[in-house]
């Protein structure tokens, strides 16, 4: 029985990751049966593929390297968020993103997609990746999915819609390639998702853009973000926020109903979320309940005395 969790950001939470990483190795009796690092996933910054969330900020090569090896050598691969739609065939010049791809090509990482132009790119040239099909496709439907989950895909990430829909889930073929993303903070049902998604890739590639003519001067953000952006008011729901919504997934019904009908992905959004916020997502799902009070704060131990948190 494996429970295989995706976790956020290999980047910003760099230190959380790797500190979480080494305590499921060295405290493996504080977690739930079979639970697994499946993933790391996230961009570095400024890529100009990356979709879903803004992703601000520059790093350099050294930086790359050095994270890559970090997860890598634990055996984690780190998977790419180039989840924009609004990729042109004259974004694929892009140095940085091009520079990333040949630094991880390594047959282990891992890219999400959802531009068929870029997917063809990357099929072309780092034929080495292991590709996931993005929930940024909105693939609502049993019809669409299970057309999807027949595609070469090493991993179908479920529109989270669909979750909890145990008569659609249960009639899905290749159940070993689902991916389920547990806490999406979205709105049910909500009907401007695709533009949302949308609206990010633009403003991400305007970022991106925009650093790169002008590197020294701030980004006005105003100029890019859409009516179906700008008054979203989800995105900032924690983990408390998020259990009535019908697409939440609880970590009970991991074990009793997903794994035992044949599912062991999981996903766990958190990639704009504070640090603490993912921390406690990490406890709820992961590590058993009478463990957590022990776990989470042999982890917050850990964090301040890196300076990755500061209570003082």
């Amino acid at each position: 029985m494996k429970a295989r969790f995706h976790l956020p950001d290999f980047y910003k939470q760099f230190r959380l990751n790797l500190m979480f990483a080494e305590m499921l190795r060295s405290c493996p009796q504080y977690f739930r049966e079979g639970v697994e690092i499946a993933s790391v996933y996230g961009v570095f910054p400024p890529s100009m593929w990356n979709g879903g969330r803004t992703q601000p900020g520059v790093c350099d090569k050294n930086t790359v390297k050095q994270v890559l090896k970090a997860f890598n050598d634990r055996g984690i691969p780190v998977r790419f968020t180039f989840t924009n739609p609004a990729i042109e065939k004259k974004h694929l010049s892009d140095d940085f993103c091009n520079m990333v791809l040949n630094l991880a090509n390594n047959g282990l990482n891992e890219v999400i997609v959802v531009s068929p132009v870029l997917e063809d790119y990357i099929r072309k040239n780092f034929p080495k990746y292991k590709l996931t099909s993005s929930t940024c496709k909105r693939l609502d439907t049993a019809e669409a999915l299970t057309e999807e989950l027949e595609k070469d895909y090493h991993i179908v990430v479920v529109d989270y819609d669909l979750n909890n829909k145990y008569d659609i889930l249960e009639k899905l073929p290749n159940k070993d390639k689902c991916e389920f993303l547990t806490n999406a903070c979205c709105e049910p049902g909500c009907k401007r998702r695709s533009a949302h998604y949308r609206s990010i890739g633009e403003q991400q590639i305007a970022y991106c853009a925009h650093i790169k003519k002008y590197p020294n001067v701030p980004f006005d953000v105003s100029k890019y973000d859409t009516e179906h952006y700008r008054d979203c008011p989800f995105s900032q729901r924690g983990i408390f926020e998020i259990r009535n919504l019908s697409t939440h997934i609880t970590p009970d019904s991991i074990w009793e109903k997903y794994i035992p009908m044949g599912f062991s992905q999981f996903k766990i959004e958190g990639r704009t979320a504070s640090t603490l916020n993912v921390l406690e997502t990490y406890m709820y799902y992961m590590v058993k309940p009478e463990c957590r009070d022990e776990a989470r704060f042999r982890l917050l131990q850990s964090l301040e005395s890196t300076g990755a948190l500061m209570f003082r």
